[in-house]
């Protein structure tokens, strides 16, 4: 019989459908058995309209392998093609009857038809040489054969087909270079791709496996034996109702889909009707992964349309700061594009996006009202992500996470939100008071933070590079702003104490400029403090970047450095300046030795590393030995 071209504009079309389109030449089996379940669902709904009692039990999907003749072979009971139908729906590239029946019946609920675009069935020359549909009309005498080897046209011809169905055939291509097309031979591959893509299929998708078995009869002996094993589960766990499914049966399947040894610290169960109807299944793991914090990691939701899935990993649907979130969603009103491996990027996906973020954070502001303790086991694992969120995009993501951020608290004595600190305040208190370190051991004994727990102000202990970053960026939170206990103006000083503070600066004008031009390039200046009560000595912020911010900035891999604007405070009230007075007084180079001492000593306070720690030791060892 006579050759048919394709009725598509060019053969170049069809070039493109097979060798374009796609990513990855595996979604052949994908399109193949969605363009299946399409047919068994057209059947079904026929079937159903006319009472025939029919029962979704009595279809199936087959997938049969001949490997000495190169073929794999995927077969249905679905409403099989008229040889019109092979003509209009194989021999038009785009011409998709499974999106004519979608039109026809868009209000049935209990319809699922995945293909659309008409040219998933072309996928399979990616990996055939030869491709042969032999199909049955339900209700229809005769059975018809489409075949094609490609872009050189097609044959229709009578052929002979007991049952109504469809049977694809696919002569698979020998091995090329790099490209293995024997996998497609073997069982385990495509068992493990039907698992992948179509595992939700609602109808069973079987094949003839080799099974080993121990021999009836025998203790040590083991034989080979073909059964017949369905590979797909088809009814997905987040289509059933939360009350049917098992606090187990959540767990092991997070397991085993997201391969985690550990089971989830929550489960976000959700089913959406509406504009955007959508199935989603989120899980909070309980541990970290071992790879979340650097580049390797990837974000995403797997993304299902109707069951099938589309991508593994869909970074849009979740924000950067609930990158931890392990899930799903499935949803048929996904617009997706003709290979539908990618996403249009539209209103549709980003309702979906919204409506995930909003349903974590309250599942998040839940878990920390009613179970903190799980709450803060959540925080030592992912608390770091949040506060990056915070920081980002210049603080516009506050709103969403100012309420779950957890800071240690110096009164509390344990991780509080800014809720709970702003509900403690004292009356008179005008800021949010924090401080910066290493460890809640090292900010507990800062000099800075003496005065404001003299006075009984809770202080809140950031020991994260980024906490200070983004608390800049969030500049306030319930019309408080945050100070830092570094910061010269405390906000907090009586005028008595001012009051001595300006007549002490004033008779000591000349050595406080002598120690600051001692320290020239070092401190931006040197002042008498208050604040300092048992210690002789700290360095203050007094520009926008704190000396902890200049440390964070610094272990980056910068070419240029970052200098905070720092303040040398000297305790008014220590004998520490009654020695300076009398060295200023008697000795220049001895007065010009203890500043460069008490410098030295708050850049041991700080952290912060000492320029000449060999001049620093044998300075302190002259003092001890002039003492002596």
């Amino acid at each position: 019989m006579a050759k048919k071209q394709f009725k598509a504009e060019s053969k170049r079309l069809l070039d493109l459908m097979i060798n374009s389109i796609y990513t990855h030449k595996e979604i052949f089996l994908r399109e193949l058995i969605s363009n299946a379940s399409d047919a068994i669902d057209k059947l079904y709904l026929t079937m159903a309209k006319n009472n025939t009692g029919v029962s979704r039990d009595d279809f199936e999907i087959r997938i049969d392998i001949d490997k000495d003749n190169r073929k794999l072979i995927i077969s249905d009971n679905g409403i099989g093609m008229t040889k019109e139908e092979l003509e209009s729906n194989l021999g038009v590239i785009a011409k998709s009857g499974s999106l004519d029946f979608k039109k026809e019946n868009k209000n049935n609920d209990d319809i699922d038809i995945i293909g659309q675009f008409g040219v998933g069935f072309y996928s399979a020359f990616m990996v055939s040489s030869k491709v042969t549909v032999t199909s049955k009309a339900y209700g229809s005498e005769k059975a018809y054969q489409w075949e094609s080897s490609g872009t050189d046209g097609y044959t229709i011809t009578e052929h002979d087909k007991d049952n109504y169905g469809t049977e694809i055939i696919l002569t698979i291509k020998g091995n090329i270079e790099d490209e293995k097309y024997d996998e497609f031979l073997q069982e385990y591959r495509i068992h493990n791709l039907v698992k992948k893509y179509s595992d939700y299929i609602r109808y069973p998708i079987k094949m003839k496996t080799e099974q080993h078995r121990l021999k009836e009869g025998t203790e040590d002996e083991y034989e080979t034996v073909i059964e017949e094993q369905v590979l797909n589960s088809m009814v997905p766990l987040w289509r059933k109702n939360k009350s049917e499914i098992t606090d187990e049966e959540y767990d092991n399947f997070y397991k085993e889909k997201f391969y985690d040894f550990n089971k989830p610290l929550k489960v976000i169960h959700t089913a959406v009707e509406g504009i955007v109807s959508y199935n989603s299944l989120l899980f909070i793991p309980e541990k970290t992964p071992f790879n979340y914090y650097t580049k390797e990691y990837e974000k995403g939701l797997q993304l299902y349309s109707s069951g099938v899935l589309i991508m593994d990993k869909c970074p849009d649907l979740l924000p950067d700061y609930f990158s931890f979130v392990k899930g799903l969603v499935d949803s048929q009103d996904l617009s997706l594009n003709i290979s539908r491996e990618m996403l249009q990027h539209d209103r549709q996906l980003k309702a979906i996006a919204t409506r995930i973020e909003k349903k974590i954070k309250s599942e998040l502001v839940e878990l920390l009202n009613k179970d903190r303790e799980k709450y803060e086991d959540f925080f030592k694992n992912f608390g770091l992500q949040l506060k990056y969120g915070l920081y980002e995009k210049f603080g516009m993501n506050k709103d969403t996470l100012q309420d779950l951020i957890l800071f240690y608290s110096s009164t509390e004595k344990k991780m509080v939100t800014l809720s709970e600190y702003v509900s403690r305040m004292k009356p008179d208190q005008k800021y949010i008071y924090y401080a910066s370190g290493e460890t809640v051991e090292r900010i507990d004994k800062l000099p800075q933070t003496e005065i404001l727990k003299e006075k009984g102000y809770e202080i809140l202990y950031f020991t994260d590079d980024v906490d200070e970053f983004a608390i800049k960026m969030l500049r306030e939170y319930d019309g408080k702003e945050f100070k830092s206990a570094s910061e010269g103006d405390l906000g907090i000083e009586e005028n008595n104490e001012s009051d001595v503070i300006i007549k002490a600066t004033e008779d000591n004008k000349e050595l406080l400029d002598f120690m600051k031009e001692t320290l020239a390039g070092k401190v931006n200046e040197v002042r008498l403090s208050q604040r300092l009560k048992s210690h002789p000595v700290c360095l203050a912020s007094g520009g926008g970047i704190s000396i902890e911010m200049e440390k964070v900035l610094n272990s980056m891999p910068y070419d240029e450095k970052i200098k905070a604007e720092k303040v040398l405070e000297i305790n008014v009230s220590h004998p520490v300046l009654d020695a300076l007075k009398k060295a200023f007084a008697s000795d220049k180079e001895q007065a010009k030795k203890y500043t460069e001492l008490l410098y030295n000593q708050a850049l041991l306070i700080e952290g912060l590393t000492i320029e000449e720690p060999v001049a620093f030791s044998n300075a302190i060892c002259e003092l001890i030995a002039n003492k002596v």
